[in-house]
Protein backbone atom coordinates (compact mmCIF):
# COMPACT_ATOMS: atom_id res chain seq x y z
CA UNK A 1 0.00 0.00 0.00
CA UNK A 2 1.12 3.71 -0.82
CA UNK A 3 1.93 5.98 2.09
CA UNK A 4 -0.32 8.98 1.50
CA UNK A 5 1.35 12.04 3.16
CA UNK A 6 0.01 14.10 5.96
CA UNK A 7 -1.18 17.53 6.26
CA UNK A 8 1.98 18.12 7.84
CA UNK A 9 4.06 17.25 4.70
CA UNK A 10 2.27 20.06 2.69
CA UNK A 11 3.98 22.69 4.77
CA UNK A 12 6.18 24.73 2.54
CA UNK A 13 7.02 24.08 -1.21
CA UNK A 14 4.67 27.09 -1.49
CA UNK A 15 4.42 29.22 -4.64
CA UNK A 16 6.60 31.70 -6.57
CA UNK A 17 4.92 34.23 -8.93
CA UNK A 18 5.27 37.14 -10.83
CA UNK A 19 3.44 40.19 -10.86
CA UNK A 20 2.41 41.46 -14.16
CA UNK A 21 0.82 44.74 -13.47
CA UNK A 22 1.96 46.44 -10.44
CA UNK A 23 5.30 46.50 -12.06
CA UNK A 24 5.28 48.68 -14.24
CA UNK A 25 7.42 49.03 -17.44
CA UNK A 26 10.67 48.10 -15.51
CA UNK A 27 13.43 45.56 -16.38
CA UNK A 28 13.38 44.28 -13.23
CA UNK A 29 11.49 41.10 -12.51
CA UNK A 30 9.11 41.14 -9.36
CA UNK A 31 8.67 37.86 -7.82
CA UNK A 32 6.15 36.80 -4.59
CA UNK A 33 6.52 33.78 -2.58
CA UNK A 34 2.73 32.95 -1.60
CA UNK A 35 2.85 32.17 1.94
CA UNK A 36 -0.79 31.40 2.34
CA UNK A 37 -0.91 28.51 0.31
CA UNK A 38 -0.16 26.94 3.81
CA UNK A 39 -1.95 24.77 5.36
CA UNK A 40 -2.95 27.12 8.00
CA UNK A 41 -2.49 30.21 5.49
CA UNK A 42 0.05 31.56 6.61
CA UNK A 43 4.51 31.87 6.72
CA UNK A 44 4.10 31.24 10.19
CA UNK A 45 3.26 27.50 9.31
CA UNK A 46 6.70 26.89 8.50
CA UNK A 47 7.98 27.73 12.38
CA UNK A 48 4.99 26.25 14.43
CA UNK A 49 6.34 22.92 12.69
CA UNK A 50 9.94 23.43 13.49
CA UNK A 51 9.64 24.14 16.69
CA UNK A 52 7.08 21.98 17.84
CA UNK A 53 9.05 18.76 16.08
CA UNK A 54 12.07 20.14 17.70
CA UNK A 55 10.91 20.46 20.73
CA UNK A 56 9.69 17.01 20.29
CA UNK A 57 13.05 15.52 18.97
CA UNK A 58 14.80 17.24 22.17
CA UNK A 59 12.65 15.11 24.55
CA UNK A 60 10.96 18.67 25.65
CA UNK A 61 7.57 18.10 25.19
CA UNK A 62 5.51 15.22 24.98
CA UNK A 63 2.09 14.90 23.36
CA UNK A 64 -1.03 15.57 25.75
CA UNK A 65 1.37 18.61 27.03
CA UNK A 66 0.50 22.51 27.58
CA UNK A 67 2.05 24.91 25.29
CA UNK A 68 1.68 28.49 25.61
CA UNK A 69 2.59 30.95 23.64
CA UNK A 70 2.25 35.28 22.91
CA UNK A 71 1.20 35.79 19.28
CA UNK A 72 -0.83 38.61 17.36
CA UNK A 73 -2.34 36.18 15.12
CA UNK A 74 -0.61 34.22 12.31
CA UNK A 75 2.16 32.26 14.51
CA UNK A 76 -1.31 31.55 16.91
CA UNK A 77 -3.24 30.49 14.38
CA UNK A 78 -0.27 27.72 12.84
CA UNK A 79 1.06 26.38 16.27
CA UNK A 80 -2.97 25.44 17.05
CA UNK A 81 -2.63 23.77 13.61
CA UNK A 82 0.05 21.85 14.64
CA UNK A 83 -1.00 21.22 18.48
CA UNK A 84 -4.11 19.98 16.65
CA UNK A 85 -2.15 17.33 14.45
CA UNK A 86 0.30 16.28 17.02
CA UNK A 87 -2.02 16.11 20.31
CA UNK A 88 -1.16 19.59 22.56
CA UNK A 89 -3.57 21.72 24.44
CA UNK A 90 -2.59 24.92 22.95
CA UNK A 91 -2.72 28.20 25.20
CA UNK A 92 -3.02 31.86 23.43
CA UNK A 93 -2.65 34.84 24.40
CA UNK A 94 -2.73 37.77 21.52
CA UNK A 95 -4.09 41.29 22.06
CA UNK A 96 -7.64 42.21 21.97
CA UNK A 97 -7.85 44.13 18.81
CA UNK A 98 -6.99 40.94 16.69
CA UNK A 99 -8.91 40.80 14.00
CA UNK A 100 -11.90 38.28 14.37
CA UNK A 101 -11.00 35.96 11.74
CA UNK A 102 -7.64 35.24 13.71
CA UNK A 103 -9.50 34.51 17.24
CA UNK A 104 -11.97 32.10 15.17
CA UNK A 105 -9.33 30.10 13.03
CA UNK A 106 -7.45 29.70 16.63
CA UNK A 107 -10.38 28.13 18.58
CA UNK A 108 -11.89 26.55 15.62
CA UNK A 109 -8.52 24.29 16.08
CA UNK A 110 -9.53 23.56 19.94
CA UNK A 111 -6.59 26.07 21.12
CA UNK A 112 -7.70 28.31 24.43
CA UNK A 113 -7.74 32.37 24.20
CA UNK A 114 -6.48 34.82 26.63
CA UNK A 115 -6.88 38.21 25.28
CA UNK A 116 -4.69 41.19 26.41
CA UNK A 117 -3.97 44.97 25.72
CA UNK A 118 -0.84 44.20 23.74
CA UNK A 119 2.20 41.98 22.53
CA UNK A 120 4.99 43.41 25.23
CA UNK A 121 1.72 42.20 28.17
CA UNK A 122 1.64 38.98 26.34
CA UNK A 123 4.74 38.12 25.98
CA UNK A 124 5.53 39.09 29.76
CA UNK A 125 2.04 37.08 30.71
CA UNK A 126 3.22 34.01 29.00
CA UNK A 127 6.40 33.76 30.91
CA UNK A 128 4.76 34.48 33.99
CA UNK A 129 2.38 31.36 33.27
CA UNK A 130 5.39 29.06 32.48
CA UNK A 131 7.05 29.80 35.39
CA UNK A 132 3.87 29.02 37.32
CA UNK A 133 4.10 25.50 35.76
CA UNK A 134 0.86 26.07 33.74
CA UNK A 135 2.60 24.98 30.68
CA UNK A 136 5.72 25.21 28.21
CA UNK A 137 6.22 28.67 26.34
CA UNK A 138 7.53 28.05 22.61
CA UNK A 139 9.07 31.74 22.60
CA UNK A 140 8.87 31.98 18.85
CA UNK A 141 11.22 35.52 19.98
CA UNK A 142 14.13 33.40 20.97
CA UNK A 143 13.90 30.15 19.75
CA UNK A 144 16.07 29.53 17.41
CA UNK A 145 13.90 26.70 15.29
CA UNK A 146 12.11 29.73 14.53
CA UNK A 147 14.97 30.84 11.98
CA UNK A 148 15.87 27.51 10.97
CA UNK A 149 12.62 27.04 9.77
CA UNK A 150 13.67 29.56 6.86
CA UNK A 151 17.27 28.23 6.29
CA UNK A 152 16.39 24.82 5.50
CA UNK A 153 12.84 25.35 3.85
CA UNK A 154 11.78 29.20 2.06
CA UNK A 155 15.31 30.36 1.51
CA UNK A 156 16.06 27.21 -0.49
CA UNK A 157 12.83 27.19 -2.24
CA UNK A 158 13.72 30.70 -3.22
CA UNK A 159 17.01 29.84 -4.55
CA UNK A 160 15.74 27.03 -6.30
CA UNK A 161 12.69 28.63 -7.97
CA UNK A 162 14.68 31.54 -9.22
CA UNK A 163 17.68 29.63 -10.68
CA UNK A 164 19.76 31.15 -8.46
CA UNK A 165 19.27 34.61 -9.86
CA UNK A 166 17.60 36.34 -6.81
CA UNK A 167 19.23 39.73 -6.30
CA UNK A 168 17.17 41.58 -3.33
CA UNK A 169 14.85 39.79 -0.69
CA UNK A 170 12.39 41.93 0.84
CA UNK A 171 10.50 40.55 4.03
CA UNK A 172 8.53 42.39 6.72
CA UNK A 173 9.84 42.08 10.37
CA UNK A 174 8.01 40.68 13.34
CA UNK A 175 9.58 38.18 15.18
CA UNK A 176 12.09 38.66 11.99
CA UNK A 177 12.59 34.22 12.17
CA UNK A 178 11.32 34.58 8.18
CA UNK A 179 14.35 37.42 7.17
CA UNK A 180 16.70 35.85 9.45
CA UNK A 181 16.72 32.35 8.66
CA UNK A 182 15.97 33.26 4.59
CA UNK A 183 19.03 35.90 4.61
CA UNK A 184 21.46 33.31 6.52
CA UNK A 185 20.84 30.74 3.61
CA UNK A 186 20.51 33.22 0.20
CA UNK A 187 23.91 34.94 1.70
CA UNK A 188 25.95 31.44 2.22
CA UNK A 189 24.82 31.04 -1.77
CA UNK A 190 25.51 35.03 -3.11
CA UNK A 191 26.79 37.30 -0.29
CA UNK A 192 25.64 40.21 -2.87
CA UNK A 193 21.82 39.13 -2.52
CA UNK A 194 20.53 42.38 -0.80
CA UNK A 195 18.16 41.20 2.52
CA UNK A 196 15.49 44.05 2.67
CA UNK A 197 13.96 44.55 6.14
CA UNK A 198 10.38 46.57 7.12
CA UNK A 199 9.35 48.17 10.06
CA UNK A 200 6.49 50.43 10.35
CA UNK A 201 6.67 54.28 10.23
CA UNK A 202 6.51 56.20 13.73
CA UNK A 203 2.74 56.29 14.75
CA UNK A 204 2.04 53.44 12.30
CA UNK A 205 -0.05 50.26 12.93
CA UNK A 206 0.66 47.02 10.74
CA UNK A 207 -0.40 43.81 11.89
CA UNK A 208 2.52 41.72 11.64
CA UNK A 209 5.14 44.14 11.10
CA UNK A 210 6.71 45.82 14.92
CA UNK A 211 9.01 48.54 15.73
CA UNK A 212 10.14 46.60 19.08
CA UNK A 213 10.96 48.09 22.06
CA UNK A 214 15.16 47.30 23.07
CA UNK A 215 13.91 45.10 25.71
CA UNK A 216 11.38 43.51 23.38
CA UNK A 217 13.59 43.08 20.66
CA UNK A 218 13.48 39.39 19.80
CA UNK A 219 16.77 37.85 20.48
CA UNK A 220 16.96 35.71 17.48
CA UNK A 221 17.01 39.43 15.60
CA UNK A 222 20.86 39.87 14.22
CA UNK A 223 21.14 43.34 12.81
CA UNK A 224 23.90 42.18 10.04
CA UNK A 225 22.12 39.99 8.72
CA UNK A 226 19.75 42.84 7.44
CA UNK A 227 21.41 44.86 4.90
CA UNK A 228 18.71 47.61 4.91
CA UNK A 229 15.72 48.45 7.07
CA UNK A 230 12.63 50.56 5.39
CA UNK A 231 10.27 51.91 7.16
CA UNK A 232 6.46 51.65 5.50
CA UNK A 233 3.25 53.91 6.80
CA UNK A 234 0.37 52.30 7.65
CA UNK A 235 -1.51 54.18 4.63
CA UNK A 236 1.06 52.76 1.86
CA UNK A 237 0.64 49.12 2.69
CA UNK A 238 -3.18 49.11 3.13
CA UNK A 239 -3.21 50.42 -0.56
CA UNK A 240 -0.79 48.43 -1.93
CA UNK A 241 -2.79 45.45 -0.33
CA UNK A 242 -5.58 46.58 -1.80
CA UNK A 243 -3.80 47.09 -5.13
CA UNK A 244 -2.19 43.59 -4.89
CA UNK A 245 -5.89 41.99 -4.56
CA UNK A 246 -7.75 44.64 -7.36
CA UNK A 247 -4.96 44.27 -10.07
CA UNK A 248 -2.84 41.03 -9.71
CA UNK A 249 -5.54 39.04 -8.03
CA UNK A 250 -3.49 38.51 -5.19
CA UNK A 251 -5.61 38.78 -1.39
CA UNK A 252 -3.23 38.78 0.78
CA UNK A 253 -2.65 40.94 4.60
CA UNK A 254 -1.22 44.30 5.13
CA UNK A 255 2.01 43.35 5.94
CA UNK A 256 2.35 41.69 2.33
CA UNK A 257 1.08 44.79 1.32
CA UNK A 258 3.96 46.43 2.98
CA UNK A 259 6.46 43.95 1.57
CA UNK A 260 5.27 44.78 -1.94
CA UNK A 261 5.17 48.75 -1.80
CA UNK A 262 9.01 48.47 -0.62
CA UNK A 263 9.26 46.44 -3.39
CA UNK A 264 7.63 48.50 -5.96
CA UNK A 265 9.74 51.60 -4.28
CA UNK A 266 13.30 49.93 -4.52
CA UNK A 267 12.10 48.81 -8.42
CA UNK A 268 12.63 52.10 -9.39
CA UNK A 269 15.65 52.38 -8.06
CA UNK A 270 18.14 49.72 -10.26
CA UNK A 271 17.74 47.67 -13.06
CA UNK A 272 18.10 43.99 -14.30
CA UNK A 273 17.25 43.01 -10.10
CA UNK A 274 15.50 40.00 -9.66
CA UNK A 275 13.57 40.69 -6.36
CA UNK A 276 11.31 38.24 -4.62
CA UNK A 277 8.96 40.04 -1.43
CA UNK A 278 7.14 37.68 1.33
CA UNK A 279 3.16 37.22 0.81
CA UNK A 280 3.10 36.62 4.44
CA UNK A 281 -0.84 35.57 4.65
CA UNK A 282 -4.30 35.60 2.93
CA UNK A 283 -6.52 38.54 3.56
CA UNK A 284 -9.71 36.77 4.46
CA UNK A 285 -8.30 37.07 7.74
CA UNK A 286 -8.88 40.75 7.58
CA UNK A 287 -12.09 41.19 6.30
CA UNK A 288 -13.86 42.44 9.42
CA UNK A 289 -11.71 45.01 9.77
CA UNK A 290 -12.80 46.50 6.92
CA UNK A 291 -9.96 47.52 5.00
CA UNK A 292 -10.77 46.34 1.60
CA UNK A 293 -13.88 48.42 1.79
CA UNK A 294 -11.98 51.51 0.77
Amino acid sequence: MTDFPTIADYVGNTPLVRLQRLAGQTSNTLLVKLEGNNPAGSVKDRPALSMISAAELRGDIHPGDTLIEATSGNTGIALAMVAAIKGYRMILIMPDNSTAERKAAMTAYGAELILVGGMEEARDLALAMQAEGKGKVLDQFANADNPVAHYQSTGPEIWRQTGGRITHFISSMGTTGTIMGTSRYLKEQNPAVQIIGLQPQDGSAIPGIRRWPQEYLPSIFDASRVDQVLDISQAEAEDCMRRLAREEGIFCGVSSGGAVAAMLRLSQQVENALMVAIICDRGDRYLSSGLFNQ
